[in-house]
């Protein structure tokens, strides 16, 4: 499998930026897919995850800010990051996530797959 991000970049205070994520080597449309992000000096956080059916679930970090979609004819996941703020500043990946019970929040960011290289989103003024 492979997973290629978009390039990070650097983005204001209360700005926006979209990263996506192609994938290919596997099928797609049959793998949740999460995005997860580690901050300098800090541990890997799960931010979001998108099922199979479209369902999306966020952690409370950035929930009503962050937007996971999802193309599955471009086999490529996305992520919109609105009101982005500097504790947002992290080496942002996406990765198949082997997620056994969906409906829950915290079956999410245990169990991944592949993974993609990693993109550098910094939030600096």
């Amino acid at each position: 499998a492979q997973l290629v991000a978009s390039e990070g970049g650097l983005v204001q205070p209360g700005g926006s930026l979209k990263l996506s994520c192609a994938t290919s080597g596997f099928t797609f449309s049959i793998h949740a897919m999460s995005w997860a992000r580690q901050a300098p000096g800090k541990g890997l956080e799960w931010v979001s995850g998108i099922y199979i059916d479209g369902t999306t679930y966020y952690a409370d970090s950035v929930k009503g800010r962050f937007t996971i979609s999802r193309d599955d004819i471009k086999n490529t996941v996305y992520l919109q990051m609105n009101s982005l703020t500097p504790e947002d500043t992290a080496i942002y990946y996406c990765a198949i996530d082997f997620v056994s019970t969906p409906e829950d929040v915290a079956g999410w960011g245990i169990a991944f797959g592949s993974w993609g290289q990693g993109t550098q989103v910094t939030v600096s003024s």
